[in-house]
């Protein structure tokens, strides 16, 4: 951390990626996609200007668990699918921080299911973080709840039967006001989703495409090799034609049943190109985004796909918690919450 004295004599602390590293040695598998997160992580928050005590990450079980123990802010490591619920008790008791909830697509979308899909409904005031690398990988290997039709594991010897979840689409229904998805190898990408996603004010999801060397490796190779990810990426901007390609040769149209297909722009005309609006209020559009790629080997949409302004919970009770102190004075509250059916425990 430094610190920067101004002319009138105030302070400024200005933070580094350092500053939010621990002292553990980090230890996940070579050429695992956390390390790159965990980086890119890192790297960012010192845009928060917030010091590491006002920031909590949450995670849960399986190899992005550990992520709680490389930052050097608060953290818990918690029990398998419960990030959300336990960063959403935090968020509530301490609506000063910055709550971070990340963990893989086998404990937020299976067992932990329930607790992100009412985190996003509620919209909580948190960022939830899930690396979806389509397999369980700290318990060796088994499907996960993203894992293909198909995918021969050793808890699916005969191939998988099982129809994936798609995370976005999965977001998007339980109402998020905030969805993206970013790939784990493109650290600027990561970097500015992270940065839209922290300067949403409720809950905000982020699919994180992350490389699995040992159980599922290169499964996002399309997306991620340098001679396939400009005709694999389709790179989403605000108020932008959704245009892709190493020459933007391609692009996404509407059809005339709301579906969305991709095209070839010298056959319809950059006019014809669907203009990406991620604050539109209506998600259908976002979720026909979200479906536009049945598999990763397709090309497939990054970026922000939804961005909209709806209340925060918690916001209604801390401003009536507020007014009642302006009016009443804290002893009249403290007086009100105490009156009635109340008792003390000696």
């Amino acid at each position: 951390m430094a610190v920067s004295v101004h002319s009138n004599g105030s302070a400024t602390a200005t933070f580094t990626k350092q500053d939010f590293a621990s002292s553990q040695e980090t230890r996940w598998c070579p050429g695992c996609g956390d390390y790159a997160v965990l980086a890119s992580v890192q790297e960012f928050l010192p845009e928060l200007g917030l010091p590491p005590e006002k920031i909590a990450f949450i995670t849960g079980i399986g190899c992005a668990g550990r992520f709680a123990y490389y930052m050097n802010t608060y953290g818990m490591h918690g029990i398998h699918g419960r990030a959300p619920a336990i960063a959403t008790g935090l968020a509530v008791a301490r609506p000063d921080l910055s709550v971070w909830a990340l963990g893989g697509d086998g404990d937020m979308l299976s067992i932990g299911g329930n607790h992100l899909i009412h985190a996003l409904r509620r919209n909580m005031p948190i960022k939830i973080l899930v690396l979806n690398n389509q397999v369980y990988g700290l318990t060796k290997g088994q499907t996960s709840p993203t894992s293909e039709l198909g995918k021969v594991t050793k808890s699916t010897p005969f191939g998988s039967e099982d129809q994936p979840f798609n995370p976005l689409a999965l977001a998007l229904g339980a109402g998020a006001s905030f969805v993206a998805r970013t790939v784990d190898r493109d650290r600027s990408h990561v970097i500015e989703v992270l940065r839209a996603a922290a300067a949403h004010p409720g809950a905000a999801f982020v699919e994180i495409f992350q490389n699995c060397p040992i159980f599922n490796d290169e499964a996002y190779v399309l997306l991620t090799d340098k001679d396939t990810k400009d005709a694999h990426q389709i790179r989403l901007e605000h108020g932008q034609p959704i245009r892709f390609g190493a020459e933007a040769e391609r692009g996404v149209v509407q059809r005339p049943d709301g579906s969305l297909a991709i095209v070839d722009v010298e056959d319809v005309g950059e006019q014809a190109l669907l203009v990406h609006d991620a604050h539109c209020a209506d998600p259908s559009r976002a979720f026909a985004l979200a479906h536009l790629s049945k598999t990763v080997s397709e090309p497939t949409p990054i970026g922000v796909l939804r961005d909209i302004e709806r209340p925060v919970h918690g916001e209604g009770g801390q401003a009536e918690i507020q007014a009642a102190c302006e009016a009443n004075g804290p002893r009249e509250l403290q007086a009100l919450l105490r009156a009635g059916a109340t008792w003390t425990v000696n």
